[in-house]
C-alpha cells in the first residue's frame, strides 16, 4: 500500500501548479516536458524524476530546483 508520503513531490508540484491556475497540458507544455511524464509524476507513479526534467519543472514553476526538491 502506498503512503502519501511516496508521492510528497507530486503532490508539491500539482500544488504549485494549480496556484498557478496551469492545466496538465498546460504547464507540460510551458515546462517543456511530456504531458504523460508531467502527470506521471504528480500521481507518484514516477517516483524519481530526473534531474534534467525536475529543474524543467523548476524553471516552469519560478522556483529553484532546491526548492522544489526540498519536501
Amino acid at each position: 500500500m502506498e503512503s502519501s508520503q511516496d508521492n510528497k513531490l507530486g503532490k508539491k508540484i500539482k500544488s504549485l501548479r494549480q496556484k498557478l491556475e496551469l492545466s496538465q497540458d498546460d504547464f507540460a507544455r510551458k515546462a517543456d516536458v511530456p504531458y504523460t511524464t508531467l502527470t506521471k509524476v504528480e500521481t507518484g507513479v514516477i517516483k524519481k524524476p530526473s534531474v534534467f526534467v525536475m529543474a524543467k519543472i523548476a524553471k516552469a514553476l519560478d522556483i529553484s530546483l532546491d526548492e522544489l526538491i526540498k519536501l
